[in-house]
């Protein structure tokens, strides 16, 4: 049985290797669109404008841009009733405002409404980049959608969640089934093994998936600041309040908000998002007026929340809030299956990002890759294909691409996965099926040999003794096809034909025309 439905806009946007984000500009004077033109246009964003707000509002219709600048006063309206007719054609588009006038009501209304942002003129053009910066990643989050990778891997113009092991099917499951509730959802799981993109699949797959989506993250703001960026404050709330800000829960009225690490959540904020949990109403920092609103809330940590409930960090009627429904996201090294496809899909993602043709991945490299137990999980696997493919220089991915971070580099062409999983019942453990990779007893063994021995420069010798090894057995499984074994092994027919000369496998042929005929 199949828990999801796609998304029903079939005009989602492709993802963001492939698409220029467009910003749009709506204002009636010239040296204004020049200036935010000649200051964001890039490479990356292209920036169209208007002059008027029926035409601004016809570019929303036609062009459907990814965020949009909108002044105040527009020769043919005001900028509030245009804001209002933007938001029933898109009510995902981030709209930021602008205003020559600090203390006008206008803005504040448009932001109680839905706006993302509001500036004053003159433009802070450094400002003025930030937030569009941030308008446009939010615009991605809301309009690319996170799915659940399909039986074509080819298709890249969503963000997926790769893996078809028994616990991301559990995952998927839960997914599907509390995507179309309006109930709050928790995600667990380590730093790295993406909440996020499964809480972005929750609010894709749901009922608003038309309205805002809108992600925070409580441990990267002061307290201060995170509780006004959530509830607003009023005027003169504390030093520096010096007008009215309305927050994300009453802008986002009817869409999704994402607290990412909501473990790391003060006390007092967690009292307010204790009761806009219970009656979806708070007051904004220094007023005594009741705003309501509309919001789902995802929820998601990396910490014991149970454990810090039992210390006093974390309150234990929020957690039972977020209880409601859990989704446990496994770490990575727990689904070691799941890899090849990984690998798979971030080789295509990386190929159409940084414009490389890798088509091969070496066995020796697959080998490493499930191995190793990345403890930074997917966020960290994603880094280490990414460094590969940047330092690939052929169709085939080899293990002289990977970090020495994650693969310590023991030779120039061979290196040796130095951790064994713990859970194996002995150092010769194998992947599971077939032969074991290396036969880790017998190099230890040859280890104590050579410190009882008393050798020096034991590094030298295991490295050649190992290479001699390798390197002959596999020019013997080849028959000496010198093309064949640098193909299998992952390295060059150059560095294969240096490493045989250097480990007297095969002589140079100077040597055998010393003798002029």
């Amino acid at each position: 049985m199949n828990d999801f439905q796609q998304p029903s806009d079939s005009s989602l946007p492709s993802a963001r290797w492939s698409k220029m984000s467009t910003l749009l500009v709506i204002d009636d004077e010239p040296n204004i669109v020049f200036s935010i033109k000649e200051t964001l246009s890039s490479p990356q964003v292209a920036v169209i404008s208007a002059a008027t707000a029926r035409e601004g509002i016809e570019m929303v219709r036609q062009r459907r841009p990814d965020a949009a600048i909108l002044d105040v006063r527009l020769p043919d309206q005001s900028g509030l009733d245009a804001y209002d007719k933007i938001r029933q054609i898109d009510p995902r588009l981030p709209v930021i405002i602008m205003t020559a006038f600090a203390k006008t009501d206008t803005a504040i209304e448009a932001m109680c409404r839905g706006a993302y942002e509001y500036l004053v003129k003159p433009v802070d053009f450094r400002r003025l980049k930030e937030v569009v910066t941030k308008a446009l990643e939010l615009s991605r989050l809301s309009r690319v959608p996170a799915v659940v990778a399909t039986e074509d891997p080819a298709d890249l113009s969503a963000d997926r969640i790769v893996g078809h092991s028994p616990a991301m099917q559990e995952v998927y499951k839960k997914i599907g089934r509390i995507a179309p509730q309006e109930s709050t959802v928790l995600i667990l799981g380590e730093s790295g093994t993406g909440k996020e993109l499964v809480a972005r699949a929750i609010y894709h797959y749901s009922s608003r998936n038309q309205m805002p989506f809108l992600a925070m993250n409580c441990a990267a703001l002061p307290e201060t600041i995170l509780e006004s960026e959530l509830f607003g404050h009023e005027r003169g709330a504390f030093t520096g309040a010096e007008q009215r800000r309305i927050g994300k829960f009453e802008q986002v009225n009817g869409g999704t908000i994402f607290l990412d690490e909501i473990g790391d959540m003060s006390p007092a904020t967690q009292a307010k998002a204790l009761r806009l949990l219970q009656e979806q109403q708070f007051e904004r920092i220094g007023g005594n007026t009741t705003v309501k609103t509309d919001v789902r809330i995802i929820a998601a940590t990396n910490r014991d929340l149970s454990k810090d409930v039992a210390e006093g960090r974390f309150r234990q009627d929020l957690l039972y809030r977020l209880n409601g429904f859990t989704i446990q996201l496994p770490p990575l090294r727990d689904r070691p299956e799941d890899i090849p496809a990984l690998t798979e899909h971030f080789v295509k993602f990386f190929n159409r990002e940084l414009g490389k043709n890798v088509r091969t991945i070496a066995p020796a490299v697959m080998d490493l890759l499930v191995r190793h137990r990345w403890p930074g999980n997917v966020r960290e696997f994603q880094s280490a294909i990414r460094y590969a493919m940047v330092h690939a220089t052929g169709d085939v991915l080899i293990p002289e691409c990977l970090p020495d971070t994650i693969f310590p580099k023991l030779h120039t062409s061979a290196r040796i996965p130095v951790d064994v999983p713990p859970n194996s019942s002995d150092a010769n453990a194998s992947l599971g099926a077939g032969e074991p990779l290396y036969p880790f007893v017998k190099l230890i063994e040859y280890v104590k040999k050579l410190l009882a021995e008393g050798k020096p420069d034991i590094y030298r010798h295991m490295i050649h003794e190992v290479d001699r090894h390798m390197f002959q057995e596999v020019m013997k499984h080849f028959h000496g096809n010198q093309l064949q074994a640098a193909e299998r092994l992952g390295i060059s027919r150059m560095t294969l034909r240096s490493k045989l000369r250097s480990l007297g496998l095969i002589q140079d042929r100077s040597h055998h025309n010393s003798n002029p005929s």
